[in-house]
């Protein structure tokens, strides 16, 4: 009855990469690291299976980071040229590598990895891409001139990638895009049609996930002063329900968003994030099936697909299976109480 998946990330195991950082280094190198990857990838593959997660990914247990990993494969970025960025409006301050030239992808970045990820499951399989607004608010640009015109160029890369993936048999290709919760005038003036570039003739099932951040300090110290609603979905979902994507994935558990923004994607599946990404609390059943039957207020049971609020690389692993056995056991409940 709600069928469930994974928003992001989930956590690579302590013996493969430094555990609860954001972009922990790796323990292993060469053909280690690639066999290790992909032993994780396939641990994880097995707990969403036996979960009984719907749709799957790979925990992006490949990556280091859910943008950096990307532009990594991609030329006209000078990796040694940093500079110091506010990243997401200026909610915490990092240098990072500089964009110096016209924008190319001389090879696909995540074919290998996902192929090999495709042998592992028969179930339905996700990837996830980082969005064009996003990218541009994690790099520094000195050759674009404005981030919209940049947006464009990676959108017209992430095209072909997602292109090459949903041939290697993705099912649902999202785009990340917590940018479009800080920029929304950006959002509605050429956000969403980079987005739409990015997903230009896509067959597959086509998402986006839009949250408030990792669960890690800096995040939740600007979650703070949002006050007692957190509204901006509000500013964004008119647009997005005319736009080309299938899925919108928002957050909800722990937050202070009033669900019935969800009531403006009235064309749209909804992934309802319903179990949170911080540490401190795994959810019971109860309280999953609990975020489940305040989104049926909203939206029609058949386009809700509960799901995690964001990616959970930066929490215990053991923390994030618990999470993920939660999600699908509330799920259950909630369809038994129907």
């Amino acid at each position: 009855m709600f069928p469930t998946t994974i928003a992001g990330s989930l956590p690579r195991p302590d013996w493969l990469a430094e555990p609860e950082k954001l972009k922990g280094g790796w323990k292993l190198s060469g053909d280690e690291l690639k066999a290790g990857q992909r032993r994780a990838c396939e641990e994880w593959i097995r707990h969403q299976e036996a979960a009984g997660i719907d749709t799957l990914t790979d925990g992006e247990v490949y990556r280091t980071h859910f943008v950096h990993s990307f532009l990594e494969g991609i030329e006209g970025i000078d990796q040694n040229r940093k500079t110091l960025m506010g990243i997401r409006d200026n909610r915490y301050d990092l240098e990072v590598p500089t964009v110096t030239g016209k924008l190319t992808r001389p090879a696909p970045v995540f074919l290998e990895d996902f192929k090999y990820t495709r042998t592992l499951t028969d179930r339905k399989l996700k990837i996830t891409l980082p969005g064009p607004m996003t990218i541009c608010d994690t790099i520094a640009d000195d050759f674009y001139g404005t981030r919209a015109d940049m947006a464009m160029a990676f959108a017209e890369i992430l095209n072909e990638e997602a292109r090459e993936l949903e041939a290697a048999g993705a099912d649902v290709v999202q785009f990340d895009e917590p940018a479009f919760n800080v920029f929304m005038d950006d959002v509605n003036e050429w956000g969403i049609a980079t987005l739409n570039r990015a997903l230009a003739g896509l067959e597959c099932t086509k998402a986006v996930h839009i949250c408030y951040g990792y669960g890690i300090e800096e995040n939740n110290r600007w979650k703070e002063t949002l006050g007692e609603e957190w509204r901006q979905y509000e500013q964004i979902f008119p647009g997005l329900n005319r736009s080309d994507v299938d899925q919108v994935s928002l957050e909800c558990a722990s937050s202070h968003v009033p669900l019935s923004v969800m009531s403006h994607l009235a064309d749209k599946q909804l992934m309802v994030g319903a179990v949170a990404v911080t540490p401190d609390h795994v959810e019971s059943p109860e309280e999953v099936a609990a975020t489940i039957r305040e989104a049926m207020q909203y939206v029609d049971r058949e386009r809700i697909l509960p799901c995690t609020n964001c990616g959970m690389t930066p929490i215990p692993y053991h923390v994030a299976l618990a999470k993920v056995q939660a999600l699908t056991a509330g799920a259950e409940l909630a369809a038994q109480q129907l």
